[in-house]
C-alpha cells in the first residue's frame, strides 16, 4: 500500500548521568574526586533519500526514539554518545509540527537533512565540583532529558508535468506510452491509486518527468473520492497537463469535464489555475470523438490543444515536444 503522509513521535535521547568516584591517592581526601561525565543523547535527524519512495515504514512505527548516552565512569571516564535516529522520507516530503501546525522541513533536495529533536546533554561527574574548600565533592549531575515532539509527514510529489483528469481518461495509458514504463491499467475508476512518475529525454537531454495523478472527480476538494489524498500532488509540479475522454465512454463530454477539473483545482489550491498547462483531448480513435473534439475547439480557446490517441499512439510525438517547452512557461 502507497502511503503518503503519517503521524509520528519523535524522541531524542536523554543525556547520559555523572557519577560520583574516588581516586585513591595518600593526603587525598577520599582519593580525589574522579567522576566521568554522561555522554551526551543521540538527536533525531530526517534526511532526503533517493531510495525511499514512500512513507511505509512509518505506517507502524509511531513512536521513535534516539540513544541514550552512556552514564559516566570512573577515572574521570566519559559515558558513550547516544547514536543518532536518521529518519529517511522520499523528495517532496514535508514535515510538520502536529500541535502548532508549522512547517519545520520542506525536504525538496536529495541530501537535505534537519534536526528533529536535539539529544539531551550528558550530566557532569564529581570532578567538576571540586574546589579550594571542598575537595572531596560528593556531587553529581544527571543528563538532561532529549527534545520530542509529535511530527506529521506529508509527500507531495516533486514533477514537471501533472497529468489531470477523470477516472479512465487514459492517463495511466498516456503516461506508460510516453515513458515506456509498465503501469497498471484496467478500465474500471481508480486504476490508479498513487501518483506514478515517468520521464521522457529529448535529442540534446533534456528530461522532463511526468506524475500520473490519481482520477479526480466533482467534489474532491471535499475529499470526495481519492480527494485530498492525492490533490496534494499536484502542488509541486510546473505545469499541468488535462487530459479528457474525447469519446465520452462514461456518459460526459470533454469540455463539462474541464471546466470540473477546472473548478476543483481552484476550489483546492487557487494558484493551481495560473500554471501553465496544455489539453490533450484523449481516444480520438473512437466513434463519435470527432464531435466532441470540434465541439470543444469551438468553445476552448487555450494555445495548447492536442488531440491524440494513447492507445495508438497518434499524435504522441507532438505532445513529447510540446513537454519541455511547456514546464519552462
Amino acid at each position: 500500500m502507497f502511503i503518503d503522509h503519517a503521524e509520528i513521535y519523535v524522541a531524542a535521547g536523554d543525556g547520559g548521568n555523572g557519577v560520583v568516584s574516588w581516586r585513591r591517592e595518600k593526603y587525598v581526601p577520599k582519593g580525589g574526586p574522579a567522576g566521568g561525565d554522561g555522554g551526551r543523547g543521540g538527536s533525531v535527524r530526517i534526511c532526503v533519500d533517493s531510495n525511499t519512495t514512500g512513507l511505509e515504514r512509518y505506517r507502524y512505527s509511531k513512536n521513535v526514539r534516539a540513544e541514550r548516552g552512556g552514564q559516566g565512569g570512573s577515572s574521570q571516564k566519559k559515558g558513550k554518545n547516544g547514536q543518532d535516529l536518521i529518519l529517511k522520507i522520499p523528495p517532496g516530503t514535508a514535515v510538520f509540527d502536529l500541535e502548532t501546525d508549522e512547517l519545520l522541513f520542506d525536504g525538496v533536495d536529495i541530501g537535505d537533512e534537519f534536526v528533529l529533536c536535539t539529544g539531551g546533554r550528558g550530566g557532569l561527574g564529581n570532578i567538576h565540583f571540586a574546589t579550594s574548600t571542598n575537595r572531596a565533592p560528593n556531587i553529581a549531575t544527571p543528563g538532561t532529558k532529549g527534545q520530542e515532539r509529535r511530527i506529521r509527514l506529508e509527500l507531495k510529489t516533486i514533477a514537471d508535468i501533472g497529468l489531470v483528469g477523470f477516472p479512465n481518461a487514459g492517463k495511466s495509458t498516456l503516461l506508460s506510452r510516453l515513458t515506456n514504463r509498465e503501469i497498471e491499467i484496467g478500465a474500471y475508476p481508480f486504476t490508479t491509486l498513487h501518483p506514478n512518475v515517468g520521464f521522457i529525454e529529448d535529442d540534446q537531454g533534456e528530461r522532463v518527468s511526468i506524475t500520473d495523478i490519481p482520477g479526480i472527480i466533482e467534489g474532491a476538494h471535499q475529499n470526495r473520492g481519492l480527494g485530498l489524498e492525492f490533490l496534494r500532488h499536484i502542488e509541486r509540479t510546473k505545469a499541468l497537463l488535462f487530459v479528457l475522454d474525447a469519446a465520452g465512454i462514461d456518459g460526459r463530454d470533454p469540455l463539462s469535464d474541464f471546466t470540473v477539473l477546472k473548478e476543483e483545482l481552484f476550489a483546492y489550491n487557487p494558484e493551481l489555475t495560473t500554471r501553465p498547462y496544455a489539453i490533450v483531448l484523449n481516444k480520438s480513435d473512437l466513434e463519435g470523438s470527432n464531435e466532441q473534439i470540434e465541439l470543444f475547439c469551438e468553445k476552448e480557446k487555450s494555445s495548447h490543444i492536442l488531440t491524440l490517441s494513447a492507445e495508438t499512439g497518434e499524435g504522441l510525438t507532438v505532445l513529447r515536444d510540446l513537454l519541455p517547452t511547456l514546464k519552462e512557461e
